[in-house]
Formats: C-alpha cells, structure tokens, sequence
C-alpha cells in the first residue's frame, strides 16, 4: 500500500465519520430516517465529502459503525460545527433536546467543557441568523473580543 492510499484511506474514513456524525443528528430529532429538508442536506454533503451511494445508504442504516473523528485544527473543529449546528436547526426549531445534541457532539469534537455551552449558544444564535459560513468562523473566533 502507497502513501497516498493511506492518505486516501485516512481522508476517507474522517468523512465517513463526519457524515455518520451529521446522520446521527438527523435521526436524533426524533424521526426513524432524515426528514426532507434534512435529506436534501444529507444529499448535498455526502457529494461534498465524496461519500459513495454504497457508504451513504450503509452509513443511514448504521451511523454508529464510525467514530467521531475530531479534526487537529480549531478552524477546521468550528467548521464541523457548523455543519452539525445546520443539521440540529434543519427544522428551524430550538428547544433543550437540540442545544443537548449539539452540546454532545461539541464535545466530541473536542471543544472543552468548561466553554462548550457559550460556543453552542453562539453556534445556534448565528444560525437563527441564517449566516454562512465565512461568517461563522469569523464570528466564532471572534467571540470573546
């Protein structure tokens, strides 16, 4: 096996995981498969992650089967994020059971435990103001200046 298959391998398997991470969200909202909204999403990123139609339907039927892999980067950690902060507000709905969704998967991400409830809150208040995503990482950054 080459490097670049390894690299390949590694890549791949961090998408999977990030994926499987986004699916376990959508399913967490309470429904038994994505809702059409949380769908087109699903859809959307699974191309971006270059995410086969083989992996997407294993990965539906089984999110559990990869880890939750935090990215190195801070940068990179926020735009995870964002991404799973999309997810939870798919419906455009917030309650407790979303900001504790997302609260979980903060911290898998690796942020810590002592701030992970002011950077969700500031997750989820940008997406009620529908910012994208320059935006919330530059707010997010810059949160506490």
């Amino acid at each position: 096996m080459s490097i670049s298959d390894l690299f390949d391998s590694g890549f791949k398997n961090r998408n999977k995981g990030h994926f499987s991470a986004i699916v376990r969200v959508a399913i967490e909202n309470g429904h038994a498969t994505p809702q059409p909204e949380e769908k087109l999403f699903l859809d959307k990123l699974a191309k971006q992650l270059e995410i086969s139609d083989e992996e997407y339907a294993e990965i539906l039927a089984n999110p559990l089967k990869y880890p939750i892999n935090p990215p190195y980067l801070h940068v990179h950690r926020l735009e995870r994020l964002f991404d799973l902060s999309r997810m939870v507000y798919a419906d455009h709905v917030l309650g407790p059971k979303q900001k504790e969704i997302l609260t979980r998967f903060a911290l898998a991400l690796g942020f810590t435990p002592g701030n992970v409830h002011y950077i969700v809150d500031k997750a989820l208040s940008l997406l009620v103001l529908n910012v994208d995503l320059d935006t919330f990482l530059y707010e997010m950054q810059h949160m506490n200046k």
